[in-house]
């Protein structure tokens, strides 16, 4: 994978970064040991019993820890820049949908934090009952937003004294065994009474475990200080799986803690219980208002630094100064842009609303951490050599579990979370973001193509309801190209495609490489799949057919040689050569003979001139096939009309060959068509025939050139003359 590139990377200045204790480990486990831990387990343990609570913790914890072993694999194989789980995903599945993905991410993180500062509020009052709410949720706000408007070292160094006060709360509680003896018996399933404040109408286990899952989450804490630490691919893993670990031996401690220490009745009904129990309530309190002020630090300055990772990557528009950083590397406008949105969340007072939206946010970020590792996995790329290796059932796990728990906890917020990251990637794929840096999508569809061309080889059997137009056009001067742009591209357009072949003879080879990287350029812009090669000879003919023949093994080899009419005589026996060969390379051929000053016209009118065929015996016109489908494909990107014409020696004739000609276009489904049989010599109805803005006839083979320049003067139109392979069919 190439190096950040963006404006973030070539502004943050070099410094000594955050380590894997303080960066990662420290933060990711006091975001997951929070308010779940200390309000909500105890209910869950009531609810489910014993036995049912470790399954609940197992189940999340299998998820999340799948989640962060890809998380630490991927981060073992990139040079991850900053923003997290935006960065993850950008290298892998582009920067448009790493844009989809870490906007609602920015959002739900910056969300959060005021979720955890309606938490902190809570644990104040049960210190301070008479303290305002609003101004303890502001206290709180300017106190985190003054800590990280320092510095992220200063910001993350505070969190110390918190996890010493944590792990003294949890010794208070742990030792009030030898205060409330552990009297009461295991029991292995609950009744699953449910929630106090709805009056006890039961509940059901997916319930009980979606209350719980926001416990497990918190897991990219660290990661989305990416930017920030000393060295993010070896810090990442080990910070983080050692925070999943502690804190899943510390769930599991305490739900056997809560089993044994109280019964369920008042485990579902009093969510303080763990504070009631310890050896010293306030230190449990304190520790919960500890927890809960590290959770909104961590996820102010964690949001903030999406939001700069965002910003200069132009995924949010005229975000210039959200993406600035100062000269010590802090994002600091970000920062103050994250808070004034969580100001404006807490002016809401209620955000029980959007609170499972939040979660969701996470989830989806959290599948789509699994779905990179899980594509990756897959394509087999040389650039995927992590140098943590995990088995693909892992992000298999994580994804299925992840979108599991989405839809058990809410499956219309889900669609709706779903539907709001599919908005945001379609709008970004609109405006067109250019990529900071390379990304695998072009070897997953290049793994897909792989996967479809060994399907195709094993199908056997004719192609005419796979037949597309696939030109091959020799090309000298560049200028011949440009001349027959409209036209070239009009018979291609839009699922065909264009092989362009210089013939370099001489020595302009270096300069006919530029012109035609130029060319295909263009036709690219305007929907046409094209490349280009450029070939060395000594003669025209020799050169072009060796091109042939190398492209006869392609799997999307071309189907049709576009000449031009030669001017000299020299030129016309080296076509005559290459039309010759043609059939050998499965190659129809298009002539192109372009009037000198009408051109294509109007683009409106194609003449399709048929031969006349034994009408009385039911002829299929087989030969018309090639004439009927390049008509067709002229007409739709035209919007115009098809004529089928043919000549007849004598009146009695042209009903039976009008009635031929009909049957024909109704077989080849060609709409808005009209059928012309003209009475008398071919030369004289030629120049009868309605005025047409290209005209086309089958080319015999031994071609004619002055017979072919003939036709352009008496249709005065540009003239295609076209020979089929077989392997067209306008009937299929």
């Amino acid at each position: 994978m190439e190096p950040d590139r963006g404006p973030d990377a070539s502004r943050a200045p070099r410094k000594q970064g955050l380590g894997t204790f303080e960066g990662v480990f420290v933060p990711t486990l006091l975001t997951i040991l929070g308010a779940i831990l200390f309000l909500r387990e105890g209910w869950v343990v009531g609810n489910a019993g014993f036995g049912g609570a470790i399954l609940i913790i197992v189940v999340a914890f299998v998820i999340t820890g799948a989640t962060g072993l890809s998380l630490s694999s991927v981060t073992t194989n990139i040079r991850i820049g900053a923003g997290g789980a935006y960065s993850i995903i950008s290298r892998s599945l582009g920067i448009e949908i790493a844009g989809s993905i870490g906007i609602p991410l920015f959002l739900s993180q910056a969300l959060a934090v005021t979720l955890y500062i309606f938490a902190f509020r809570e644990g104040w009052q049960g210190l301070f009952p008479g303290h305002p709410a609003f101004l303890i949720d502001l206290g709180l706000l300017a106190v985190v937003l003054g800590i990280a408007s320092i510095s992220a070292r200063f910001a993350f160094r505070v969190q110390y004294a918190v996890l010493a006060l944590m792990a003294l709360a949890l010794s208070s509680a742990a030792a009030g065994a030898f205060f409330w003896p552990f009297e009461e018996p295991l029991r292995w399933w609950g009744g699953f009474p449910g929630a106090p404040e709805e009056g006890f109408p039961g509940t059901s286990f997916w319930i009980v475990f979606a209350v719980f899952f926001p416990a497990a989450t918190g897991i990219m804490a660290g990661a989305n200080m990416s930017g920030e630490l000393e060295d993010p691919r070896r810090s990442i893993p080990k910070g983080t799986m050692a925070a999943i670990g502690t804190s899943f031996l510390v769930y599991v401690g305490f739900a056997y803690w809560f089993a044994r220490i109280a019964p369920p009745e008042e485990l579902v009904s009093n969510y303080t219980v763990m504070a009631d129990r310890a050896a010293w309530r306030p230190v449990v309190i304190l520790g919960l208002l500890g927890a809960t002020l590290t959770q909104s630090l961590v996820s102010l300055v964690g949001a903030s630094r999406i939001l700069q990772a965002l910003a200069a990557h132009q995924v949010i528009p005229r975000g210039r100064a959200l993406a600035r950083r100062t000269p010590a590397g802090e994002p600091r406008t970000a920062l103050f842009a994250t808070a004034g949105l969580v100001l404006a969340a807490l002016l809401l007072r209620e955000l029980n609303a959007v609170a499972p939206l939040i979660t969701l946010f996470f989830l989806i970020t959290y599948a789509m951490i699994n779905l990179v590792v899980l594509v990756e996995q897959s394509l087999g790329l040389v650039s995927f050599r992590p140098l943590l290796p995990i088995p693909r059932t892992v992000p298999l796990v994580g994804l299925a579990g992840c979108l599991l728990v989405m839809f058990i906890i809410n499956p219309v917020l889900s669609l709706a979370a779903l539907a709001a990251v599919v908005g945001v990637y379609g709008y970004l794929v609109q405006r067109g973001l250019p990529p900071p840096y390379g990304d695998v999508r072009s070897g997953m569809f290049v793994a897909i193509a792989e996967w479809a061309v060994k399907k195709a080889t094993r199908l056997r059997g004719p192609g005419e309801r796979a037949w597309k137009p696939s030109l091959l056009v020799p090309v000298e001067d560049v200028d011949e190209l440009r001349g027959t742009f409209r036209l070239i591209h009009d018979i291609t357009a839009p699922r065909g495609s264009l092989h362009i072949m210089g013939v370099a003879v001489g020595d302009r080879a270096h300069r006919l490489e530029g012109d035609l990287a130029t060319a295909a350029s263009h036709f690219r812009d305007e929907e046409v799949f094209t490349n280009w090669t450029v070939i060395e000879t000594g003669r025209y003919a020799h050169g072009f057919l060796a091109g042939m023949g190398a492209l006869r093994g392609a799997f999307l080899r071309p189907n049709l040689v576009f000449l031009r009419i030669p001017e000299d005589e020299d030129r016309a026996v080296e076509l005559r050569e290459v039309m010759d060969r043609a059939p050998d390379y499965g190659l129809g051929v298009i002539l192109h003979a372009a009037h000198p000053r009408a051109g294509i016209g109007r683009k409106s009118a194609i003449n399709v001139w048929v031969r006349t065929p034994e009408w009385e015996h039911g002829h299929e016109v087989a030969e018309v096939d090639l004439q009927l489908l390049l008509a067709y494909k002229l007409q739709k990107n035209w919007n115009g009309r098809v004529r089928l014409l043919t000549v007849v020696e004598s009146e009695e004739a042209k009903d039976a060959a009008s009635a031929e000609l009909a049957r024909l276009v109704d077989l080849a489904r060609v709409p808005h068509s009209e059928v012309y049989a003209l009475v008398g010599d071919f030369q004289t109805a030629v120049g009868k025939a309605p005025q047409a803005d290209v005209s086309l006839f089958g080319l015999s083979e031994a071609v004619d050139f002055e017979w072919t320049r003939r036709m352009v003067d008496e249709t005065r139109s540009s003239c295609l003359f076209v020979r089929g392979t077989g392997a067209e069919s306008a009937l299929a």
